[in-house]
């Protein structure tokens, strides 16, 4: 099942993706709340799972699958050819850090770059839905707490990241976490530690990597995290990028208006955004 949220920016509706064909959702239940914590809290993940409506070819936006999460935690350096390429040490526990949810971007929607920083950076990765409260999960059991996955670009102010000496600003602008462009349930998923990841940039293969190469793993991280920070329905957690990010290369590569990010994850699909400047807007 894929869930996707379409429409203009604000007035998105709740459908089903199937063979690029979209199904209205309320236009069969009208009072079904948006895709976040309601939806998931009140059981509609089930409910929607019995419609069989082919769904109709609708031309319109889509929007970030996921409405208003209460948060959104990332991993740092996840992946050892990341770690290695930035110089790093393999963390011995989990890097937590968040972005504001507020920086959450439709699938094709623009991104801005800052007028406070430079050096804009991109970083593919897999992001998981939480589908249930969950607090103190355990490896075993940590799946059961999952609505689906999406794609999710990281996109990075590495001058606010490295000056700031902490993460939150330059992970934070508007527009910096473009998503979808559906949350894909784990039935139709498969192995979600077993998929591949690419980011290309104006057509130029820039970062490809696998799930099955993360340190921490899906079910670690949804242990370790929920730990002492409860996780509620319709957060997400952002996995971490694989190798080949824009400002580890020699010499270094960042977006510029005009380029075109492109996120991609197996059996998931892709994410395609323009970066534009604020005069562009």
């Amino acid at each position: 099942m894929r869930l996707v949220r379409f429409g203009p920016r604000g007035l998105e509706r709740p459908g089903l993706l199937r063979n690029n064909r979209i199904v209205d959702l309320r236009s069969i239940f009208p009072e079904i709340p948006d895709i976040g914590e309601a939806f998931f809290k009140n059981d509609w993940l089930q409910k929607v799972r019995d419609v069989s409506e082919p769904g109709q070819q609708i031309d319109t936006r889509l929007g970030c699958p996921i409405h208003k999460p209460s948060k959104i935690i990332c991993l740092g350096k996840n992946y050892t050819d990341h770690v290695r390429e930035g110089g790093s040490q393999v963390p011995p526990k989990p890097l937590l850090f968040s972005k504001s949810p507020s920086a959450l971007n439709g699938p094709y929607d623009l991104i801005l770059l800052p007028q406070s920083c430079g050096q804009v950076d991109w970083e593919v990765e897999l992001a998981v839905i939480i589908g249930k409260q969950c607090k103190r999960a355990t490896r075993q059991n940590a799946y059961h707490y999952i609505a689906g996955f999406t794609v999710l670009n990281d996109v990075s102010g590495r001058e606010a990241q490295f000056s700031d000496s902490q993460w939150f600003r330059g992970k934070s602008f508007d527009t910096f976490a473009p998503a979808g462009p559906a949350v894909v349930t784990l039935d139709e998923l498969g192995d979600a530690q077993d998929l591949r990841l690419t980011a290309i940039v104006d057509g130029q293969v820039m970062q490809e990597g696998t799930t099955a190469d993360m340190i921490f793993d899906i079910a670690t991280l949804i242990e370790y995290i929920s730990e002492d920070i409860t996780l509620y329905p319709g957060d997400i957690i952002s996995t971490g990028t694989p190798s080949g990010v824009g400002i580890f290369r020699d010499p270094p590569i960042t977006l510029q208006p005009g380029n075109i990010v492109e996120c991609r994850i197996e059996k998931i699909g892709s994410i395609r955004n323009k970066v534009v400047s604020h005069l562009d807007i």
